[in-house]
């Protein structure tokens, strides 16, 4: 339990049912939905819709979704992979032949075809008990009538406003005066409103064919995009179920979506760890750090080479994930010093070598839900459908033009993709939808909150709460991000060890997580104070 004499919050406690969102309207409209009669699916959708409306820098129904859900009564995890695909136009060298020589993350070649809609529409028929039309009304309501710009939303606006002025349209609805909205202002968006309107009345439809996809594909192709209303008529059935991948790690079984995402990091990181006895010093010590940036050092190297579109390119999932190589990762990590080089990718001998929003809900009847929905960077591309109210993703940042790359841009393709949900499962049941939003982040984040929890004794609260790092590659050589809840000796410890940490501006990424506490017959709900949002359960 925590020392209440000192700040903080507590972990939410229900029994009927949780939400934990990144903002306080998208929990209440989750809960809403929850005590109308709708389950665990019902409330993430409504949910993430209202988060699409009032954190417009981090989602958008103009962009992706990946989700991992349990059935009450399963031991089956349900994983979808509501990622888009780049239009049939885009080849390297039609892109070369525009003068790009790399991916720009505010081009129109960054845009892939949004799957969101395609994501929610799908789940919802499959595994919803209400329909869009009642699901979505709270994110109608917030477009029509406005909702007041909290802080963290604030400050992230802010920190686009260069973006955004790139876009006369963007500018226009999303400036004022040249500046973001102020803190606690009304904030409308009446395009957007209509535009989930339509989706509310004629599902998936509304979005991929008509007057919305017009309006896209018109507003991307003046910026020199590619796309075409074939491309998105072709993105209502990009959303698909796939096979998740999983790990056993202590005595549960943590559960990601395969590659394209980059959840199989998390269970490399995971095993790396697994392999090495719990840190006598402690969650706060350098020794467990300097363990956690050397896995994900490794870790992101496997990423950078291998992760890509499986339907396109072989990405070696099981080499990667196996007990024996992961098990050889974890030897050449030293408790003393940080490597100076990393072996190549793939290998373990180095002598050969010198802006998203993530949720989870649980319902009474015991359905768990993990969901993430994100446009990637602030605002995406930050160009907008402006008569649709779209604001689009810039996803396809993640290819490379590089020939012969897995990960290089192809048609009808999938970029390498940073949002993952979370599940951990354990004896055949679900215990804890959870996620830890941040794009690059994310697989750090993930483990740095799993090992808080399972491995550290920490609530869900406190182990989303605890101070983070991760390491980042600089044009200066490599860096350790560490957020100011980090002592000065534990940050002066990783340099003498090797690191090169910096302090970083805003903090790592915003989580949240439902633990299914089955022996005392209650939900336990956190969630990140680094964002504005609270777990609720009643």
């Amino acid at each position: 339990m925590r020392d209440f004499h000192l700040p903080g919050r507590s972990a939410a406690y229900g029994t009927n049912g949780m939400a934990a969102t990144s903002m306080p309207q998208a929990t209440l409209a989750a809960l809403d939905i929850l005590r109308a009669g709708g389950n665990a699916m019902d409330a993430a959708i409504a949910a993430c819709a209202v988060q699409c409306v009032i954190e417009p820098a981090s989602t958008g129904i103009g962009g992706d979704n990946f989700c991992l859900y349990v059935p009450a009564g399963s031991s089956k995890v349900i994983a979808m992979n509501g990622s888009g695909r780049a239009p049939a136009g885009a080849t390297p060298e039609a892109l070369r032949a525009a003068g790009m020589t790399a991916m720009v993350n505010t081009s129109a070649h960054s845009v892939t075809v949004p799957g969101a809609i395609s994501a929610w529409d799908l789940l919802n028929r499959t595994h919803g008990k209400l329909g869009l039309h009642r699901i979505l009304q709270a994110a109608i309501g917030y477009a029509e009538e406005g909702f007041a710009v909290s802080p963290r939303v604030a400050w992230d606006w802010q920190g686009s406003v260069g973006k955004l002025s790139k876009h006369p349209a963007s500018a226009r609805r999303f400036l004022r005066d040249g500046e973001a909205p102020a803190l606690g202002s009304r904030f409308t968006q009446p395009e957007l409103a209509r535009t989930l309107r339509a989706i509310a009345a004629r599902g998936k439809k509304a979005f991929y064919e008509g007057e919305v996809a017009a309006d896209i594909v018109a507003t991307l192709r003046a910026a020199g995009g590619l796309h075409t209303e074939e491309d998105f008529a072709r993105g209502a059935d990009v959303a698909e179920f796939v096979e998740p991948i999983s790990i056993k790690w202590r005595d549960v079984e943590v559960f990601q979506c395969p590659p394209n995402g980059v959840g199989m990091h998390v269970l490399q990181i995971l095993g790396i760890l697994g392999k090495k006895a719990t840190p006598e010093q402690g969650p706060l010590s350098a020794e467990r750090f300097h363990r956690h940036i050397e896995a994900a050092r490794l870790v992101y190297r496997d990423r950078d080479a291998f992760l890509a579109d499986p339907s396109m390119v072989d990405v070696p999932v099981e080499k990667l994930l196996s007990d024996e190589y992961l098990g050889r990762l974890a030897k050449i990590i030293s408790d003393e010093q940080a490597m100076a080089t990393l072996p190549p990718a793939g290998e373990s001998d180095l002598a050969k070598h010198k802006d998203t929003v993530y949720l989870c809900v649980v319902d009474k009847d015991g359905n768990a839900c993990s969901f993430i929905n994100s446009l990637f960077e602030g605002f995406g591309t930050g160009i907008l459908a402006e008569g649709a109210g779209v604001m689009l993703q810039n996803r396809g940042f993640g290819f490379r033009l590089q020939e012969g790359h897995p990960n290089c841009i192809a048609p009808n393709k999938r970029p390498l993709h940073t949002i993952i949900p979370g599940m951990v499962m354990k004896d055949g049941q679900a215990i804890m939808p959870y996620g830890v939003m941040g794009g690059r982040f994310q697989p750090t984040g993930h483990t740095l909150f799993l090992t808080n929890h399972f491995e550290f004794g920490m609530d869900v609260q406190e182990a989303i709460d605890f101070p983070r790092l991760m390491p980042q590659d600089g044009p200066k050589g490599d860096k350790v991000q560490v957020e100011r809840g980090i002592p000065g000796q534990v940050v002066d410890r990783l340099n003498r060890l090797g690191h090169d940490c910096e302090l970083v501006d805003k903090p790592h990424g915003g989580g949240q997580a439902i633990f299914i506490d089955r022996e005392k017959g209650c939900l336990v709900g956190g969630s990140d104070p680094r964002k504005d949002g609270c777990a609720l359960g009643y």
